[in-house]
């Protein structure tokens, strides 16, 4: 049996052998660096079809009880909002992006009319071009609010004739193969990444050495911070005000296989097995596990929503462009709704990014360079997504008394 390298060394390998060349080859690198581009085209181009597909399955494939629904959405959105502020808090209070664009990162993008300010982004105009003029336009577009919208709109609609049919759709399966062929293909695309790391670090080594290396670290420390008050005050508050002090020491120490596990695989639905076994040591009811750590974790992304806030400002910082509060109202709900239904590939979270940035109008060039280190700041996302779940499976077997009528299916999370 071969054995396979794991992402992580694989891209480490691509970054040491792409600084290599960058150094040998000087200015002459700069067409590797077309890797990424495609790389980032590819992810794009899928990134459309596989939210709505995750999205109208969720809604064929899943049915709780009205009051369990609403407390397990209740909590999760306002872990998520919280998540908003903080992701985009710390951006425009630490603004790590102006520490890429010291390191040359303007003039390696060439992005110059950008750069001055001169594109802005209307928060109404966007707010009222949310509604398609035709079923291909949003994915035409990469519009992920409007291919968000359409998808709920589809959902709803074959929820219904299944409901009418008494359970029976056989389109329901059609839409389960769609959504599994997209999640192959992006699948086939992230084998891809360490070539595209390759060519992005040559590129960059060779017009300007090291230099960016500085901004790249701290845009990963500001994220990792993000994710750690996220974890600690969020997380830990919840716990606190719901059962004192031996809450929290049942959560962490019931969760260390979950969080350690999710570290290695960097995507919360490959923890997903290992989350339902510590909160059944744990002493949470199948009811409840089931349903926040399945069901609600197609909506359930805290460590993606809280990354994608951050990143949207780390990229207008890099190019100088200024969001107001309306523009960055926008790009919170942006990554509010490219965070439900998220599907298990790797690297969810720059694939979303990858349409949040073009759905605020913001330049998408830099995202190959953001490719070098996402593998970390993927780990950290993955952790927090599953202990996300945790808490909202503690606090749902606490708020809600367990029931036999909660179906849970198949749940699309990730890092």
């Amino acid at each position: 049996m071969k054995r396979r390298f794991p992402l992580h060394f694989l891209i480490l390998s691509a970054m040491a052998l792409g600084a290599a060349a960058g150094l040998a080859l000087g200015a002459r690198a700069e067409p590797l660096g077309e890797l990424g581009k495609v790389l980032i085209q590819l992810i794009k181009a899928l990134a459309g079809p596989l939210l709505f597909f995750a999205v109208v399955d969720a809604f064929l494939r899943t049915r709780v009880r009205a009051r369990s629904a609403a407390v397990m959405f209740g909590i999760g959105a306002i872990n998520a909002t919280i998540a908003l502020v903080i992701g985009l808090s710390i951006s425009n209070l630490l603004k790590p992006g102006v520490n890429l664009e010291m390191g040359a990162a303007r003039t390696h993008l060439q992005l110059a009319p950008l750069a001055s300010g001169a594109r802005r982004i209307d928060f109404l105009q966007a707010i009222t071009g949310l509604v398609p003029t035709s079923i291909t336009q949003p994915f035409n577009d990469n519009a992920v609010l409007s291919i968000i919208m359409l998808a709920v709109l589809v959902g709803l609609a074959l929820r219904k004739i299944k409901d009418e049919q008494d359970g029976r759709l056989s389109l329901e399966e059609h839409v389960a193969t769609g959504l599994r062929a997209v999640e192959v293909m992006l699948g086939w695309v992230v084998k891809l990444i360490p070539l595209a790391v390759f060519g992005v670090v040559a590129k960059t080594v060779g017009q300007h050495g090291f230099a960016p290396l500085r901004g790249l670290a701290i845009y990963v420390a500001v994220a990792l911070l993000g994710l750690a008050l996220q974890i600690g005050v969020v997380y830990q508050a919840w716990l606190y005000f719901s059962g004192g002090s031996a809450e929290l020491r049942r959560f962490w120490t019931g969760a260390k296989d979950a969080i350690f596990y999710a570290l290695g695989a960097s995507s919360s639905l490959a923890t997903l097995p290992v989350t339902l076994k510590c909160l059944d040591r744990m002493g949470v009811s199948t009811q409840s596990a089931r349903l926040a750590a399945c069901v609600g974790s197609n909506f359930n992304h805290d460590g993606i929503i809280l990354y994608e806030a951050m990143a949207v400002l780390f990229v207008a910082q890099v190019h100088g462009i200024q969001l107001g509060v309306g523009q960055q109202a926008l790009a919170a709900v942006s990554c509010l709704v490219a965070g439900i239904g998220i599907a298990g590939v790797p690297e969810a979270g720059l694939i979303s990014l990858a349409l949040v940035l073009g759905t605020v109008g913001l330049p998408t060039e830099i995202l190959p360079l953001l490719l070098t280190v996402d593998w970390v700041l993927s780990r950290g996302r993955a952790i927090t997504n599953v202990l996300s779940d945790i808490v909202l499976s503690m606090l749902l077997d606490k708020l809600v008394p367990p029931a036999s009528d909660v179906r849970a299916s198949r749940s699309p999370a990730t890092s």
